[in-house]
């Protein structure tokens, strides 16, 4: 089986060590070949090489975003046809702080932990030619692996963003002293969004509209923060937008997405763990957006719509984490 190993050296929990072992371990079954990503877009183009060169497996040492310009190199840009032919399947091995990807696929956080993981499913797979399938989002102009958004996640995607252009490490407690001053700020604005979901009617005066691929949304260190519950990378998309943003209403919400047993419910949130697509729109006044972490600016609109079993990986069969 021909692979390639895809390494995001400046992921926030890779070392040369662990790329060193990992290497090594996957040379003992693959034919591998190693590559270092050296600029922005770099996994995008190394992906498309290996489409070209038909390899069979990307195997990503890296963080979220790494793997999603992997994803988005593999596939191209989304069609109203899901991708035909015959394209790699891709591995995570978490390298990045989250690891949302890796850890809802059941890898293990454990660099060498997931390694090891990885060499028992390509064994596997030798014995039945199957990988484990999942759906993606379809943003319309490219594809989301994890999430997607517009308003404050998106305003606070941009803040950490400016934090790691000026050299800062992102930890969890850096990422909340981002995210708090932001929402506390982004509470004080009129809404502007409206949420159309199939089979119900707009609703308006939405001030900001998260949509999910699987659970939980994101992690802080081991917490998962749960929107969705009930969505996973074998449903429809979880969407999780809210119609008010008060202090105390907003606490309690916040507090039930840190729960042990997730279940949001409250009268300012709209949610559904299994849509089929939706539109999220502000006309006239572009708001904040992002996908999978990455900041794409303003837009006035976006469109979501799940593709189901569009992207093969090296991961455990689905298990529901609640």
């Amino acid at each position: 089986m021909r692979a390639v190993l895809i390494v995001n050296p400046t992921a926030t929990s890779t070392t040369a060590a662990g790329r060193d072992l990992l290497a090594h371990a996957l040379k003992s079954r693959l034919e591998l070949t190693v590559e270092h990503t050296t600029h922005r877009g770099h996994g995008v183009e190394l992906a498309q090489k290996a489409v070209a060169d038909g390899i069979d497996l990307v195997v990503v040492h890296g963080g979220d975003g790494t793997v999603s310009g992997v994803v988005n190199g593999l596939l191209g840009r989304p069609g109203p046809t899901a991708p035909t032919g015959q394209l790699p399947a891709i591995a995570v091995v978490p390298g990045g702080s989250a690891n949302v990807l890796a850890r809802s696929l059941g890898i293990s956080r454990d660099p060498v932990a997931a390694t090891n993981q990885l060499i028992q499913l390509i064994d596997d797979y030798r014995r039945s030619q199957k990988w484990r399938r999942i759906s993606l989002i379809d943003c319309g102009d490219r594809w989301a692996v994890i999430n997607a958004g517009m308003g404050v996640d998106a305003e606070v995607v941009a803040g950490v963003e400016a934090q790691r252009n000026k050299g800062v490490k992102v930890t969890p407690l850096r990422y909340w002293r981002v995210a708090i001053p932001i929402t506390i700020g982004y509470s004080r604005r009129a809404p502007s969004l409206t949420l159309e979901l199939p089979g119900r009617d707009p609703v308006e005066g939405v001030n900001f509209a998260w949509v999910s691929n699987t659970t939980p949304w994101t992690y802080s260190n081991s917490r998962p923060m749960v929107t969705n519950p009930g969505c996973s990378f074998e449903t429809g998309l979880g969407v999780f937008a809210v119609t008010e943003m008060k202090t105390i209403p907003t606490l309690r919400l916040l507090s039930q997405l840190l729960s042990k047993r997730p279940n949001p419910q409250a009268k300012q949130l709209v949610r559904d763990d299994d849509a089929a697509c939706l539109r999220i729109s502000s006309p006239g006044v572009p708001v904040a957006s992002q996908f999978d972490g990455e900041y794409l600016g303003l837009r006035e609109s976006m469109t979501f719509r799940a593709v189901r079993d569009v992207l093969a990986v090296a991961a455990p069969p689905h298990q529901k984490p609640f």
